[in-house]
């Protein structure tokens, strides 16, 4: 073999060994991510474009290794650490899991016992959870709708209020569009905070709409509300109304002491209240009492409302 013919070969081998070594360093090159991400379904391209867009450290040569690797899971994935190398971040795209807990909130829970519950659920940290609803939302209450939502463990505050609030809005958009065309949020809002009100005194579903006859029936007549559940806000939530707390409670959302409806939502309501605040029964009832039986007696007259309290307490 002469001169020039061992000469191209070590050339080419040289050229061989740097794409070799540029690769194997680009492989161990760091990213860096949230040690919880989210997957959405789609093309490896549209997964690489997204994570781009957040600012991980992938390029479009990650969509042919991962073309290698398999296409990712979609989902919540992970990391188990919030810095990996290029191919063990590569790698766990298409092979991690995250571990996924139902987090329910029922229908007339407040956010501040919800906060209390991500927290001891999830092990995040209350304060701030509070800090992040507060960045993310200006509405101080109502803006979760009560559903089970399956959540990873591993999620930082801040997603987790951002995922909450971001399906909460999609579902309120959802059925907002669905009954009047649009979603009006400052309008939406209103029937929320009637909607709280009617989750809080109604034994059930099928009375909803009666309890919100009673509701605007009586701002109508400029009379007060003069209903407990409004004083089960925030971390009252699940303490009965004394009269002393009747008394001493300042607050807007003391309707013994105010006219008209508190400043804002009482509690995280469930559509089937938000269809009763927009259309409530047609009937002259301006009180309810609630039986032995735990369903409420109506009556349009203080004496026979004095009746229905003197059977349910006999």
């Amino acid at each position: 073999m002469n001169d020039k013919a061992l000469t191209i070969i070590k050339w080419i081998f040289d050229i061989v060994l740097i794409i070799v070594l540029s690769f194997m360093y680009y492989l161990n090159e760091p990213v860096n991510s949230p040690r919880v991400i989210y997957i959405p379904e789609g093309s490896i391209g549209k997964i690489i474009t997204q994570m781009h867009s957040k600012n991980y450290n992938v390029s479009k040569l990650d969509i042919f290794l991962l073309r290698i690797f398999g296409s990712p899971q979609s989902g919540w994935i992970d990391m188990k650490t919030t810095l990996n190398s290029r191919w063990d971040f590569l790698y766990k795209l298409t092979t991690a899991k995250a571990a996924l807990q139902n987090i329910t909130l029922i229908p007339g829970e407040t956010t501040y016992i919800f906060f209390d519950q991500l927290a001891e659920q999830l092990r995040l940290d209350r304060d701030t959870l509070k800090k992040e609803y507060a960045l993310q939302t200006n509405q101080i209450e109502g803006a979760f709708v009560p559903n089970t939502y399956r959540l990873p463990m591993g999620i930082t505050e801040k997603v987790v209020i951002r995922v909450l609030l971001n399906e909460s809005n999609l579902q309120m958009k959802k059925v907002s569009q669905k009954i009047f065309g649009l979603y009006n949020e400052k309008k939406w809002f209103q029937f929320v905070t009637i909607a709280s009100i009617i989750e809080k005194e109604s034994a059930n579903i099928q009375e909803m709409p009666l309890v919100s006859s009673v509701i605007y029936n009586r701002l109508k007549k400029g009379m007060k509300l003069q209903m407990d559940g409004t004083l089960n806000y925030g971390q009252y939530s699940h303490i009965k109304v004394t009269p002393s707390r009747i008394k001493e409670d300042t607050s807007t959302y003391n309707t013994y002491r105010y006219s008209g409806l508190p400043e804002n939502p009482v509690c995280n309501v469930s559509f089937n209240a938000i269809r009763a605040a927009i259309f409530p029964a047609k009937s002259d009832y301006l009180y309810f009492m609630r039986s032995k039986k735990g369903t409420h007696d109506f009556s349009c007259n203080y004496s026979t409302h004095l009746d229905n309290i003197s059977r349910a307490t006999k």
